[in-house]
């Protein structure tokens, strides 16, 4: 081995930091981005012998201490650090070049902690550290993102008369911007009696690095109006403070800059102007700024790679990669995997992610944290969550992106409790949650109809420091509209300063799931009032509140409008929400017709919203048909299952819906147990269908029996059509027993007179008990809000906000 130990005393040495054997470089990382894992491989020198000192190294030692600092600077620059500790320890310390030498050997190849523990080394040892020590020192601190070093550092930094140095301030500013201190590196830029392009640049980075890409640009501006003209690294800054804002317009300036200044072939600059485009939503400007690369590298073909996904042209992201290959000759990296997998999510193309995750781990790219943690999204957003999770449990340095990730699986999949589980699990690992995390669980608790415990972790987020974040904001919003407290939902979308896009798809589609199409109708005109672009998201939302609310004419001109007046092409949603829509007008032959100009292949969502509209019109062959397509795309869809059979009993076709029942019983199916939820003084009340564990049960029926009679006409007719005449009699089944009556019951009985009472089901309330709600609310003179699998039913003064259509 070619140095196998360090100095014994530095070992023993209590008040200095651990640095371990040189051994210890070989597996250390030198890549410090918490995203990425790599494997350090130090290449030694020809003349340096693998397992025993060569004899070169060995005559190294004897020569003056200019030859040793050449050999050290030799073995530094070929990042070969265990031969330069080996070395360092053999010769004198006492000169500061020296030292200094190691200390950025150590910070270049990313060992910050070792660079610390060489500064202290050098101050016990009473070598004089110079200004050329500080700035790497420094450099180590916000490698470390460590704040209390670089403060120590900065008090020395005063005592010693250096802390208005222009090099070392600029290292300053650097490390207060990288690990989140704004103020205190603005505070040392204001304070610097001379400034350099450095000292620019690094307020300029610093604020784009932190997030905030207005404050970047205004010191961008700033910048300029002092004189001082932006090279290379102000453009790429500024340009991707452009893309952290999506400020198009900005962007384009900056562009006309770098064209007036002459950078527009500078490589770096063109891959951030493709970026930059990209990200702001300008594919088309990108594609120029692109085609005019004379050489393209990887991560030019990357950027571009990125922005067809980030706007939606999956087809034309895997066509940039065969062209990579073809015409550029560049195998892809894990870079390119990385970008390619949403489009797989988001074509459900399952296999091509596949072979993406296959060719990863032959190339050697996995473990990548960055790959991992994107495959965890495919696999989740394609519906494999056992794959999902196997990636997951495979990652060993898991960051909160990889958590993020899983948690996000397990929500899209309809995991809540799982999702939840692992939430607790982070804080449980002490692990900080961003507005990522809270965002990802909020809907998890407005599944679950957890609001209060909804709230505890929106305060929560108000103790981060997230209360103004618009991610959260619009989660929050979501918690609160799904959860039925629709003003509460209004009151938070109004107090967001900077609404997006999100913003107002969120309030559309609360709007609209409530049954309140008009005024979805009236926020999306105010949208596009504000300057808002609507997305594909924005139409699926408009379109359902047209769908819910019956507004035929309404949705057909929003659907003709989506390519005539935004350029967006309808996706598979959208025609499903157009199919839900014609269901209402009970007009079958067209819907027939629109299932065969549907430019895709229909979904198993496209045939059940036709089964669906078959039953308002009994026409049981087209049902058939229908439960026929759903059933060969989702062989397991209970929904189906149980729409056909009751399809079947309302025509008495006794038979077939036993026929059905033995289909369901082979598949392993089973029909799912109605639940209902009512939450009163923050505690969940539970019941489900023929519920007896309640303790004010006798009550609860009493007030059912008053309200609905233990006779109507009304409601034997209705449980006729789904029963045999002889089934129609007081039976344990009963829609009497459904869970959705005990639980409004129970809201009456237990909330003061004249205020709502909320419940949430889990599966679509029957027509029985929509009729029933409907009377007792009359009745009670009280508005009554029963929410769910599909819509909010408000119920009050006897009708219904769905009209009678769900």
């Amino acid at each position: 081995m070619a140095a196998t130990l360090l100095a014994h005393s530095y070992f023993h040495n209590s008040h200095t930091p651990k640095i371990v054997s040189p051994n210890h470089f070989q597996t250390r990382k030198t890549n410090q981005n918490p995203y990425v894992i790599t494997k350090r491989r130090f290449s030694k020198p020809p003349h340096v012998a693998h397992g025993k000192k060569s004899e070169e190294l060995e005559t190294l030692i004897r020569p003056n201490n200019l030859t040793l600092t050449r050999a050290l600077r030799a073995f530094i620059d070929s990042g070969s650090m265990e031969n330069a500790v080996y070395l360092f320890e053999e010769m004198s310390h006492s000169e500061t070049y020296t030292w200094n030498l190691m200390i950025k050997g150590l910070v270049d190849n990313g060992f910050f902690e070792e660079a610390l523990g060489f500064f202290r080394r050098m101050e016990l040892g009473w070598v004089r550290a110079d200004k050329y020590t500080y700035p790497f020192v420094i450099k180590a601190c916000a490698g470390l993102l460590c704040l209390k070093e670089g403060e120590k550092v900065h008090a020395k930094l005063v005592k010693v008369g250096l802390d208005f140095d222009v090099y070392i301030c600029n290292s300053l500013v650097s490390m207060y911007m990288k690990v989140g201190c704004l103020e205190l590196g603005e505070k040392v830029f204001k304070e610097m009696p001379l400034r350099d392009l450095v000292s620019w640049n690094s307020m300029v980075s610093g604020y784009q690095l932190a997030g905030d890409g207005l404050s970047s640009l205004v010191w961008l501006r700033e910048m300029a109006l002092v004189g001082m003209r932006p090279d290379t690294f102000s453009f790429i800054s500024g340009l991707g403070a452009c893309s952290l804002d999506g400020c198009g317009r900005n962007g384009k300036e900056i562009h006309c800059q770098v064209i007036r200044s002459g950078f527009e072939m500078d490589l770096k600059v063109e891959t951030s102007l493709i970026d930059m485009y990209g990200k702001s939503g300008n594919v088309d400007y990108a594609e120029r700024v692109f085609d005019r690369i004379v050489h393209k590298n990887i991560v030019a073909w990357n950027a571009m790679i990125a922005g067809y996904v980030l706007n939606s042209c999956f087809y034309e992201s895997f066509a940039c990669v065969n062209k990579m290959q073809e015409v550029g000759k560049l195998k892809p990296d894990a870079i390119t995997m990385i970008n390619l997998l949403p489009s797989c999510a988001q074509m459900r193309a399952l296999l091509m992610g596949k072979s993406i995750h296959a060719c990863a781990i032959r190339k050697g790219f996995i473990p990548h944290l960055v790959l991992e943690t994107a495959l965890i999204d495919f696999y989740g957003r394609c519906g494999k969550l056992k794959l999902a999770e196997h990636v997951f449990m495979r990652i060993s340095g898991k960051n909160l992106a990889s958590w993020n990730a899983m948690i996000a699986a397990y929500v899209q999949n309809g995991c809540y409790r799982e999702a939840l589980d692992l939430f607790q699990h982070i804080l449980c690992k002490s692990v900080k949650p961003d507005a990522i995390t809270i965002a990802s669980v909020l809907p998890a608790y407005a599944e679950l109809a957890s609001l209060s415990e909804g709230r505890q972790i929106h305060a929560f987020s108000i103790k981060l420091g997230l209360s103004s974040n618009t991610i959260i904001s619009n989660s929050v919003t979501y918690l609160y509209a799904k959860c039925g407290d629709l003003q509460t939902a209004r009151r938070f979308f109004d107090s967001i300063l900077c609404k997006d896009v999100i913003s107002w798809n969120t309030i559309i589609m609360a709007y609209a799931i409530h049954g309140f199409g008009r005024i979805s109708i009236q926020l999306f005109h105010e949208m596009i009032e504000n300057g808002i672009e609507p997305n594909k998201s924005t139409f699926v939302s408009l379109l359902s509140s047209c769908s819910i609310s019956g507004m035929v004419d309404e949705g057909w001109e929003y659907f003709n409008s989506m390519k005539r007046d935004y350029g967006i092409d309808p996706g598979i949603e959208h025609f499903g929400c157009m199919l839900d829509l014609i269901g209402r007008t009970r007009n079958l032959d067209l819907a027939k017709h629109f299932i065969e100009e549907i430019p895709f292949v229909p979904t198993a969502r496209i045939w059940g919203s036709l089964l669906a509209a078959s039953r308002k019109t009994n026409d049981i062959e087209l049902a058939e048909v229908a439960a026929k397509h759903a059933l060969s795309l989702e062989h397991d869809n209970t929904g189906c299952y149980i729409l056909l059979s009751n399809i079947y009993a309302e025509a008495g076709r006794w038979e077939d819906v036993e026929r059905i029942k033995t289909l369901m019983t082979r598949e392993g199916l089973e029909k799912t147990i109605g639940c209902s939820v009512v939450v009163k003084d923050y505690k969940i009340h539970r019941f489900v269908d023929q519920d007896r564990s309640n303790a004010r049960m006798n009550m609860i029926n009493d007030v059912i029996l008053r309200m609905i009679g233990e006779k109507e006409d009304v409601y034997a007719c209705s449980i006729t059509k789904l029963r045999r005449r002889d089934l129609t009699r007081k039976m344990p089944n009963s829609p009497e027993n459904h869970s959705v009556r005990l639980a409004i019951s129970f809201g009456l009985i237990s909330t003061e007179l004249g205020s709502p009472v909320l419940v949430r089901k889990n599966i679509r309330i029957c027509e029985d008990c929509h009729n029933v709600a409907k009377k007792i609310s009359k009745i009670t003179k009280r508005k009554i809000v029963v929410g769910d699998s599909k819509v909010f039913h408000h119920f009050q003064d006897g009708s219904c906000s769905c009209g009678d259509y769900w």
